[in-house]
């Protein structure tokens, strides 16, 4: 059987549950390491928050990416997005496989909504394939996320080649399913779901799915599982749920 690889995409709310009452970040690590996940891709993560650090009581000793990622993912990237008087967040990538490079990719249209993608290289596990990973979490204004989608789009353009596979994820706020037009039209990446099940997953708000805000895009990759991460204790966690996602190589490649 060809080597496969489980990827996880997830809004963690800046580890706070769906009402905003409850920080459970730490309820989040112990889902997140159950799944096992070979790559994570998470957003709104914080890189650092005076306020909540003085505040909250089991805040963790480290940042949030070191306290989430533990033993199990020792690569890491961080993307700052957002920054604020009291802190920054941002976008993350956690890994069982060695990240060969990382880079953040500013796409804000103003300060005050600031937007990135964050881009990481790493090897298919047993081969030398190079796979792309990219995190994104794009604009609430449509106006917002078709500039930002241009952008995604030249940036795989000119830093991908097209015979190495890459893995497009995150929260892309499109619920009415118009970033397809760009990625699978422009770029030749596929959504997962809407390739598996017909349409994309259903991920927000978290205890009674109805938006499909969350994507998985994929180029040079046959998909074997891919299922969004409803109930318990999913749903009680952050405003969003995870999309889980399989794959497997579709071609030979190349090294990174």
């Amino acid at each position: 059987m060809p080597p496969r690889i489980k990827i996880l995409t997830y809004n963690i709310h800046k580890g706070m549950s769906t009402s905003h009452s409850r920080f459970v970040l730490h309820s989040m690590r112990d889902a997140l390491q159950q799944q096992d996940a070979d790559v994570v891709l998470l957003q709104e993560i914080h890189g650092h928050h005076i306020s909540w650090r003085k505040n909250i009581r089991n805040w963790p000793d480290n940042d949030q990416l070191a306290f989430l990622a533990d033993e199990n993912w020792p690569y890491r990237a961080y993307g700052k997005n957002a920054e604020y008087r009291r802190g920054h967040h941002g976008n993350a990538v956690l890994s069982k496989i060695p990240l060969h490079t990382w880079r953040n990719i500013d796409v804000s249209l103003a300060r005050k909504h600031s937007r990135s993608l964050l881009h990481a290289q790493l090897q298919w596990p047993h081969s030398e394939v190079c796979l792309h990973v990219i995190c994104v979490h794009l604009g609430l204004f449509h106006f917002e996320r078709e500039q930002q989608l241009s952008v995604l789009v030249r940036h795989v353009a000119q830093a991908i080649p097209c015979h190495e596979p890459v893995i497009i994820a995150g929260d892309f706020n499109d619920w009415r399913s118009r970033a397809g037009r760009h990625l699978h039209d422009d770029a030749g990446l596929r959504e997962v779901f809407l390739q598996q099940h017909g349409k994309p997953a259903k991920t927000f708000p978290a205890l009674l799915p109805v938006l499909r805000m969350d994507r998985v895009y994929s180029r040079g990759l046959q998909v074997t599982r891919s299922e969004p991460l409803t109930g318990t204790p999913w749903r009680r966690l952050s405003d969003h749920i995870p999309l889980l996602v399989e794959f497997e190589l579709a071609s030979a490649g190349s090294a990174c």
